[in-house]
């Protein structure tokens, strides 16, 4: 079974982008991701909020996601 194309995906039509920041060096705008669910499947929009960002997005699986913030974790010798 072939895997279907993320960027063929809508976004939840109802969920509303959670919103995740940190830094706060130029801002709130200025230092924040955000992460809408995809329809059918376990999957996210991610996207950038600055303004240089806008329109553009990453879209990958919960699994993906799920192992980029682990393997991040990890990588900077952070802990939960």
């Amino acid at each position: 079974m072939a895997k279907p194309n993320l960027y063929e995906l809508p976004a939840v039509a109802d969920a509303p982008a959670r919103k995740w920041c940190g830094g706060n060096l130029g801002g709130d705008n200025e230092t924040c991701v955000e992460t809408t669910p995809l329809t059918g499947m376990d999957a996210f929009v991610v996207t950038d909020s600055k303004p240089e960002g806008r329109g553009r997005e990453l879209r990958m699986t919960g699994a993906e996601l799920d192992s980029f913030a682990v393997e991040w974790i990890r990588s900077r010798g952070l802990s939960l």
